[in-house]
């Protein structure tokens, strides 16, 4: 068994937490996304929005920053195993998980214009 197999429970969190603050450290994109994040969830607290509406915020908001710690996870050990070396083939990885992220990120965007829109055109117009 690798030293992996033998982690008690309380490791597993240690590791995750560590994972955390490693891709806010070193991932600007993700440190925008936390920062949206609170924005969105500021407002919707002001809106007055319903528990089924923060849950599906928190759900967007999750989606969008594990995509982006998945294609930073891609790109870091891509960059490993290829030594920051060119080539063709990790650039398509690459693009494809930066892909994904902008997919999320695009359904993100379109949940958060259907949720605010409507309250929003409400205040302005009344």
């Amino acid at each position: 068994m690798t030293k992996y197999k033998k982690q008690n429970f309380s490791n597993t969190f240690k590791n995750a937490r560590k994972g955390m603050r490693l891709s806010i450290k070193s991932e600007r994109n993700i440190r925008i996304h936390i920062f949206t994040a609170i924005l969105v969830l500021i407002s919707a607290y002001c809106l007055n929005f319903s528990i089924t509406k923060f849950c599906i915020i928190i759900l967007t908001i999750s989606a969008v920053i594990s995509a982006e710690m998945f294609n930073s996870a891609i790109e870091f050990s891509l960059d490993s195993i290829y030594h920051n070396r060119y080539s063709r083939m990790v650039g398509m990885a690459k693009d494809i998980a930066a892909g994904a992220v902008m997919v999320v990120t695009i359904s993100a965007v379109m949940i958060g214009v259907l949720l605010f829109a409507p309250p929003i055109i409400y205040i302005l117009t009344h």
